[in-house]
């Protein structure tokens, strides 16, 4: 559902909660400007809409001991929708792999991967990865340190855009 379809107090609701998941339903009304029974059917309407997919706590990966972050650029043989599903299926089911991409391009797929040390990691890409059926290729850049790691959406942009095009 595209997001013009959210009046302005979803658009509130889902900033704040982006945010903040963990405020109460009557914290939440206070800042969006309503009283919370309207409040909490909003945002149970947003979760059953699909615009919520979940609450999540954003845990520190380094102090929980995974010292190393990649990003490992894949090329696969084939392109086939069936082989980019099953590329797919067997990045989901690794543990190491917290995010895959497909992209177009020379890469087909980015994967983000966290590991306690760095040769866990290497056991994961000689063993798992590069060995998967189908995979051509595999670039893997260290990550030395973040910059910035920001959640979801940047909402006061699509404000902005919707304010331009009213």
């Amino acid at each position: 559902m595209p997001a013009t379809r959210l009046d302005e107090i979803d658009r509130k609701i889902l900033a704040e909660l982006q945010a903040d998941g963990r405020m109460t339903n009557v914290e939440l009304a206070k800042r969006v400007g309503i009283s919370a029974p309207p409040c909490l059917r909003r945002v149970r309407t947003l979760e059953e809409s699909g615009y919520i997919q979940g609450y999540h706590a954003k845990v520190d990966a380094r102090e929980l001991g995974f010292e190393v972050q990649v990003y490992a650029m894949v090329g696969l043989q084939s392109q086939a929708e069936a082989d980019l599903s099953a590329f797919e299926a067997r990045c989901r089911a690794w543990p190491l792999v917290r995010e895959c991409h497909m992209l177009n391009g020379e890469v087909d797929f980015i994967l983000k991967c966290v590991a306690p040390d760095l040769s866990t990691f290497q056991r994961f890409l000689t063993e798992e990865l590069t060995a998967a059926d189908n995979v051509g290729s595999v670039k893997t850049s260290l990550v030395i340190r973040g910059a910035k790691d920001e959640p979801g959406v940047p909402f006061d942009v699509l404000e902005d855009r919707l304010k331009k095009s009213a």
